[in-house]
């Protein structure tokens, strides 16, 4: 048995770890509740007790905890996971304050799992859109070798957490956006983050470096364009990919058939393929629209579909939970 903490309890994510740690049954002794001094006190419902959501302190993990599940944004994380760490916890962290950093593993437990025991008190939660990227790109280059990737992002207000769901909502009341930069209903928006010197978003940087990282080969060449999208919950994600080797398209959906952790859905003279509302509430990436690229030599085309708050954040960190447990 277990004993384990979310950090960030009230949140969209901090919900999600609780539904996900309960619906997947794991060895859980004692859970501990972590959150702002506004959200203490609240009580939630897990497995039919009442928890309730204590303050974030330094003095938080003076207590017997084996992981920690945060979800509380990258300054709470870069403040209170090296105090967690040095008290014995092993931290799995949602936010991007970790990930680039080369002594914290940045995982996906369909794509490297070996990377988690690399830890030295803190594993990285990877950005959504990467989670279910690499999924199946992890089969492909197995198969054919990766040569370069093109992203193409069309990603969900939850993505934003609950202020982003709100501003769809007030969008739809006919009012203005309090979260965007511009109105999301009727709307895409080519800015996901804020804007570097470059001309990319921080969203897009981190997909690209964040793909590198997790397919261990900092010289892939990666591009990305990130784009909010009126709506509510489930990532989207056009890939195209310039592969080593001609791809075989009947034995790549094969290989997507067999994989662990992936659905394929790609019947398109029946409008079968991955949506964004039937993803929504499921744990799998689901992959589709299979066609080779004929514009260049080995070239790919997919589309891409996940719970980006799910698998894309609390499903992720606990799959690293569960293999963590069966060490």
């Amino acid at each position: 048995m277990y004993n384990i903490a979310i950090v960030g309890a009230s949140g969209l994510v901090g919900g999600t770890f609780l539904k996900v740690l309960e619906e997947r049954d794991l060895p859980i002794d004692n859970l501990y509740l972590f959150a702002s001094a506004r959200s203490a006190g609240k009580e939630v419902i897990f497995k039919g007790k009442t928890l309730v959501i204590e303050e974030l302190t330094e003095n938080s993990f003076d207590r017997d905890i084996d992981i920690a599940l945060f979800s509380a944004g990258g300054d709470i994380s870069k403040k209170f996971a090296p105090i967690a760490s040095e008290k014995g916890v092993v931290v799995v962290d949602n936010s991007s304050a970790w990930r680039m950093d080369k002594d914290v593993p940045l995982v996906v437990p369909e794509v490297n799992p070996e990377d988690i025991f690399k830890n030295k008190g803190i594993i990285a939660n990877p950005n959504c859109s990467t989670i279910q990227s690499v999924v199946p790109l992890k089969v492909i280059n197995d198969l054919y070798g990766i040569k370069r990737v093109v992203y193409s992002t069309y990603q969900a207000v939850s993505g934003s957490g609950i202020k982003g769901i709100e501003d769809l909502e007030r969008g739809l009341k006919g009012e203005a956006p309090k979260t965007y930069p511009h109105p999301i209903v009727n709307n895409c928006l080519p800015q996901i983050d804020s804007f570097l010197e470059n001309g990319y978003t921080k969203e897009e940087e981190k997909m690209i470096n964040e793909t590198r990282k997790i397919l261990g080969n900092w010289e892939l060449p990666v591009t990305a364009t990130c784009v909010r999208v009126p709506v509510m919950n489930g990532h989207s994600v056009s890939i195209n990919v310039e592969l080593e080797r001609e791809p075989n398209i009947e034995e790549l959906k094969a290989k997507f058939r067999e994989f662990d952790g992936i659905i394929l859905e790609d019947d398109v003279q029946n409008s079968i393929y991955p949506l964004a509302a039937s993803a929504t509430g499921k744990d799998d990436v689901f992959v589709g629209r299979i066609r080779k690229d004929f514009s260049i030599q080995n070239g790919l085309n997919l589309w891409v579909v996940a719970d980006n708050i799910r698998k894309g954040a609390a499903t992720n960190a606990i799959q690293i939970a569960e293999v963590l447990m069966k060490k």
